[in-house]
């Protein structure tokens, strides 16, 4: 539970880069054997490019500091409930376990709107724990879009 808290704060910490940034404030690290291989807010405005979502880039640059595009033994912290495109990321990249903290009502693939990385269709299982920091993250989600309406 500590090295999940202190993961997530990390995240925490590239969501709130992302959001001076003006990016949508979500952040992802990515950790093996207690060490973080990537972390990363979103960047799809900087980047221009609507997938470059804070978990597809960290699984990126992990995959390509691995050298392997299967990732099993990692953890994925993550400030928000991964949506679809980001949960089929996580699962064709055999990432062990996801962290995140706060549900996505609107586009949660996890337990929110769809249940894909818990489906037993998938040909890979990825153990959820959620919860973990929810309020400071919803939080700033609220504020960011709350200053821009």
């Amino acid at each position: 539970m500590a090295d999940d808290l202190h993961f997530l704060q990390l995240a925490l910490d590239e969501a709130r880069a992302s959001a001076a940034g003006g990016e949508v404030p979500i952040g992802a690290v990515l950790v093996q054997d207690d060490a973080v291989l990537a972390r990363s807010g979103n960047r799809t405005i900087r980047d221009n490019d609507p997938t470059a979502h804070a978990e597809i880039v960290v699984i990126r640059e992990a995959a390509r500091l691995l050298r392997n595009y299967r990732l099993s033994g990692t953890v994925l912290y993550v400030t928000l409930e991964p949506c679809a495109m980001c949960a089929g990321a996580i699962v064709q990249a055999r990432v062990s376990r996801l962290v995140y903290a706060a549900d996505d009502p609107k586009g949660g693939a996890f337990r929110s709107c769809f249940e894909l990385l818990s489906s037993p269709k998938l040909n890979h299982q990825v153990e959820v724990n959620f919860g973990l920091l929810a309020e400071e993250s919803a939080l700033l989600l609220q504020s960011f879009f709350g200053s821009r309406r």
